[in-house]
């Protein structure tokens, strides 16, 4: 097919009449100190740039970004919520804004965040409505912030709206636009925990999504993503999960997702039109997500849904932080829209013998409600089994590495991988061994805060919540218990700290001053557990993170904390416990703790971070630690928490 003049509007006769939605204003939203993180404004550049470069965007009709009207994003979102994002980048904020993102899970806010979010979810509604009425056939919209896991009263994981859901709604309200039923497809690496809850009674609206689970314990860290979850009500049956286990899936696993469960589905349900949240974090490179998901394995997964709702199709931007993995993933996906050569596969793989027992799983679910399902999947087919067609787990600054050298790089003979019988991928590489390799190392790990508490603490190991926690936690991939428990004191400062948290409410949490001083006296339970799930209780403590592809503390940071006295881990430096502190040893077993560093002290002590009096659930848990440990009378533990909670910092 010839490409159209750059100065054509992309309508040329033969092709495909598709619409991308790009705006640089959506670029003003970032770190309020241009601070590294994943999500920023390269992202959508690297997207357009790279479309650009091939001819694409002059071969399609660029939309302008349009705000979206608050009427619309209130079908989704609550009023109070619509009210802090619309007002959020306004003086009145100044001083407030990044105390209000802290609250929230992994989210930062600055003045050009309102703009960013109302343009993002104005695209995908304009987008979807021009596809609706037939002016468009398909379209992209490459938008950010992303949306899938913003919920009704509530900004998570980067997402302020819900552009997807706040779409779809649009579509649906509109009568005159004749959708009536629309599919949504998630093929984001994560679970889009905020479009199931928008939908999960909404009989109208199929909710697929691909995850990576690790049974809960990959963000967003619950059971929602989950294959039992499958819509409430008149829903029940249109909430489609496949929670694949521990990364590294490739082409071959969502082939077969798709084969054995999407495709059926969707003929069954007949969509009028196709909505697509597409992250590309599943992708090969991506730091994040830990998969190897090539651009022909994203194409394909699109070219399978062309045939339904007459190619009424809109993808919309979600995850994805490889910077050359999403822009050849989106340049797939729009050669594919545009009805070019899909590229011909380079790898010849099979499924992990685990996503063959979670496609089972999901039909068997869900088989009740989908006749397609019902059938026994081809033995053939489900004896292709691989124990891992590729691996690939890199860092950040994997970004300006080309894709094809790093899959020449990280593909390895099958023959050095397998699967265990509890569906763990086991495999010889280094750069996926670290679980192995940390598990054979006891630190102690010191509590100070709810943690010293055994129930609670277990909840971090084992997963679950104790009364007065609001929000349960995933538990670490290694639920052995403590192998030894013992008490002791340090020469440090208690302190409680911030407004709320997502776990306990309103209210301070302990922190630890990471500097000694003989005058004080802190007491500590310590916990002999293994490096490897320390990692596990660092990611459930700093929320903001993503999951691992590769420990956050290592044995190299081990041996800096020990030299040093204390270490700040990169991948958490915006969270609340990013300090790791070393207090020295004990049965010749390294003793750390986790807790702010001093830049943090000096916003304490200034009145930047808040210090507040922690909940009375959260003080009883703490009472209940000392007590039950040994260490104070009900009395003394009274008194001990009252005194650090009022105390001078």
């Amino acid at each position: 097919m010839e490409a159209v003049d750059s100065g054509s509007d992309g309508a040329s006769r033969g092709q495909r009449r598709v619409g991308i939605a790009y705006d640089e204003r959506m670029c003003r939203h970032h770190t309020p100190d241009n601070a590294p993180h994943p999500e920023n404004p390269d992202r959508i550049r690297a997207i357009w740039n790279e479309l650009q470069a091939a001819g694409i965007t002059q071969r399609c009709e660029v939309l302008n970004a349009k705000e979206a009207e608050d009427k619309y994003i209130l079908s989704v979102h609550s009023k109070s919520h619509v009210d802090l994002i619309r007002n959020i980048s306004s003086k009145q904020f100044n001083s407030r804004r990044n105390i209000i993102a802290s609250e929230f899970d992994s989210i930062y806010l600055n003045k050009g965040s309102s703009e960013a979010a109302y343009l993002a979810a104005g695209s995908v509604i304009e987008v979807a409505k021009r596809v609706a009425k037939g002016e468009l056939d398909s379209a992209f919209a490459i938008v950010r912030p992303p949306g899938h896991h913003a919920e009704h009263d509530e900004a998570m994981g980067f997402c302020l709206y819900n552009n997807v859901a706040i779409a779809t709604k649009f579509l649906l309200n509109k009568k005159e636009l004749g959708i009536n039923k629309i599919l949504i497809v998630d093929w984001d690496v994560h679970h889009g925990n905020g479009t199931q809850k928008t939908f999960r009674k909404d009989p109208r609206v199929l909710f697929f999504s691909v995850h990576r689970h690790e049974f809960g314990s990959f963000y967003p860290a619950s059971d929602d993503g989950d294959y039992t979850m499958i819509g409430e009500g008149p829903g029940a049956g249109y909430n489609i999960n496949v929670p694949l286990g521990y990364g590294r899936h490739g082409d071959a696993d969502y082939l077969a997702v798709w084969d054995h469960i999407l495709i059926p589905v969707a003929k069954q349900f007949n969509p009028d039109m196709i909505l697509i949240s597409a992250g590309f974090d599943a992708a090969v490179g991506d730091p994040l997500g830990g998969c190897c998901v090539t651009p022909y394995g994203y194409a394909m997964m699109l070219k399978k849904l062309v045939d339904f709702a007459r190619g009424k199709i809109v993808l919309a931007l979600e995850g994805g932080y490889n910077l050359a993995s999403i822009s050849n993933s989106a340049l797939a996906c729009m050669e594919v829209l545009l009805d070019d050569k899909t590229v011909a596969s380079s790898t010849k793989a099979y499924p992990f013998e685990s996503t063959w027992r979670v496609i089972q799983a999901v039909r068997q679910e869900l088989k009740a409600f989908w006749s397609v399902l019902a059938d026994e999947s081809p033995t053939k087919l489900t004896s292709q089994k691989a124990p891992i067609p590729q691996i690939l787990i890199s860092s950040c600054d994997s970004e300006a590495e080309d894709v094809e050298e790093l899959l020449q790089d990280f593909i390895r003979p099958l023959s050095t991988f397998r699967v265990d019988e509890d569906h763990h991928v086991l495999a010889e590489s280094a750069s996926v061994s670290w679980r192995s390799d940390l598990s054979i190392i006891d630190i102690w790990y010191a509590t100070f805060g709810s943690n010293m508490w055994k129930p609670r603490f277990l909840c971090y190991i084992e997963g679950g919540q104790v009364d007065g926690m609001q929000k349960p936690c995933s538990g670490s991939m290694d639920k052995s218990p403590p192998k030894e428990i013992l008490w002791k004191t340090f020469p440090h400062r208690l302190f409680f700290g911030r407004e709320s948290t997502r776990a306990w409410g309103l209210g301070g949490v302990a922190f630890l001053h990471p500097e000694s001083k003989d005058e004080d006296i802190v007491h500590m339970c310590l916990y002999k557990i293994t490096l490897e799930q320390f990692n596990d209780v660092l990611l459930q403590e700093n929320v903001s993170s993503y999951g691992m592809s590769s420990p956050f503390f290592d044995l190299t940071s081990l041996d800096c904390s020990k030299e040093k006295g204390s270490i700040d881990l990169e991948a958490v430096k915006n969270s609340w416990y990013h300090n790791v502190v070393y207090l020295g040893m004990e049965q010749d077993i390294p003793i750390l703790t986790m807790t702010c560093n001093m830049s943090d002290i000096k916003n304490f002590k200034s009145g930047k971070f808040p210090l507040r009096a922690p909940s009375e659930d959260y003080a009883n848990t703490l009472i209940r630690g000392l007590v039950e440990g040994g260490q104070l009378s009900e009395e003394e533990a009274m008194s001990y928490i009252k005194d650090a909670a009022t105390k001078p910092l």
